[in-house]
């Protein structure tokens, strides 16, 4: 394990705090008043509760839970680092994006890796060891139909995806909700606007996949264009939802500045063919932020559209470079003209109409190089 600290940050219940503690021999848990007065005393307080010494190895590692609830805890965390670095391992959890230290005082580069959780997906229920550095994408794998079903159904977080009752998701969705806005959101950004974040949430919750225009949402909820910006942002760093940007280096007239937006729980989705789009979207988000947080390299996901409306769902880059493009579709597999004309405007090596409705066929996507229909049970199987 490196020195640095590990950073694991996700949507609330998504297993953080789960695989946290599979390393972890201490566990400090922000929410639990103990914990509270013990970090609130300071850094040695924690290591001399700890018996640490500074400079020797305790053979320990250290989960805080929840640390960034405090409203001190990169200042707290960069002390308790710099004294017990060679000590103990520490990992620390976030159920909000823990990267606003860029926007603070004090840098904590080269102290820390972060690490983003995701719900379950179908590679990683097929197999969860981390993928071969050498070979980013996996072999295909078959999963069985009663995984497919309960993942397409009941979303890819731990509780309802095991679960698989359709009134223990409805009330687990309904919960998480009421976190999100009367703890999570009033409490991290001390914003008072929650009941019009709310109406924006609601808004938003049905248009997942589609072009974000902050004045149509500006209007809708009696507010600037500014506000909502900044509440869209508040509930990304959330974790309710996500922003896929264009593309547009070597496109012409392309759109270059409005993002789309998606969910990140897809099992509340009615319309079938967003819940495809976002079904497809929250996995390769996941694979290009594992990607990228395993060192593999630098991924991004983005969109493609141009002014006379062609269209191409998804684009993935390597290093900044355009590596595949995927075209999501429920059941037709008529091959999308837009997928020849944006592989070769970007250069892209594979491109990809993924068919959630086909028959798994077990042959590896990634050895085409011209446009193709594959099934979403192969494709998706050898992302992450």
């Amino acid at each position: 394990m490196y020195r640095q600290m590990v950073f694991l940050s996700g949507p609330r219940q998504v297993g953080k705090t789960t695989l946290a503690k599979g390393f972890a021999t201490d566990y400090l848990n922000w929410e639990e008043k103990e914990t509270r007065l013990l970090i609130l005393k300071g850094a040695r307080a924690v290591g001399d509760s700890l018996a640490l010494e500074e400079g020797r190895d305790s053979g320990k590692t250290l989960v805080f839970d929840e640390i960034h609830r405090y409203q001190k805890w990169k200042t707290f965390l960069k002390g308790f680092f710099d004294i017990y670095e060679k000590s103990v391992k520490v990992f620390a959890t976030g159920s909000a994006k823990m990267d606003v230290y860029k926007r603070g005082g004090d840098s904590m580069m080269g102290r820390y890796f972060p690490y983003r959780i995701h719900p379950f997906s179908v590679a990683e229920l097929l197999d969860s060891s981390i993928p071969d550095e050498g070979k980013v994408v996996r072999s295909p794998r078959e999963l069985v139909d009663s995984e497919w079903n309960a993942l397409l159904e009941f979303g890819g977080f731990p509780e309802p995806f095991t679960n698989r009752q359709t009134r223990f998701l409805r009330k687990w969705r309904l919960l998480r909700m009421e976190q999100l806005f009367s703890q999570d959101i009033r409490d991290l950004t001390k914003t008072v606007e929650i009941d019009q974040i709310e109406a924006l949430a609601t808004i938003l919750a049905n248009r997942t996949g589609e072009q974000l225009v902050m004045a149509s949402l500006a209007h809708e909820v009696t507010a600037s264009e500014p506000t909502v910006k900044k509440w869209v942002s508040i509930l990304k760093s959330m974790y309710y939802g996500f922003t896929v940007k264009p593309y547009y280096k070597n496109i012409e007239s392309s759109i270059r500045k409005t993002p789309k937006w998606y969910l990140r729980d897809w099992s509340g989705i009615s319309d079938s063919g967003k819940r495809a789009e976002t079904f497809v979207a929250c996995h390769l988000l996941k694979a290009v932020e594992c990607w990228t947080d395993l060192g593999f390299g630098e991924f991004d996901l983005f969109y493609l559209r141009d002014r006379k409306k062609r269209e191409v769902d998804f684009l993935v880059t390597r290093d900044k470079k355009p590596w595949f493009l995927v075209e999501v579709k429920n059941s037709d597999e008529a091959l999308s003209g837009n997928l020849a004309f944006f592989q070769k405007a970007t250069g892209a090596q594979h491109a990809f109409q993924v068919v959630l409705d086909a028959e798994y066929d077990g042959e590896d996507c990634f050895k085409k190089t011209s446009p193709s229909v594959v099934p979403a049970r192969t494709f998706l199987s050898q992302l992450v």
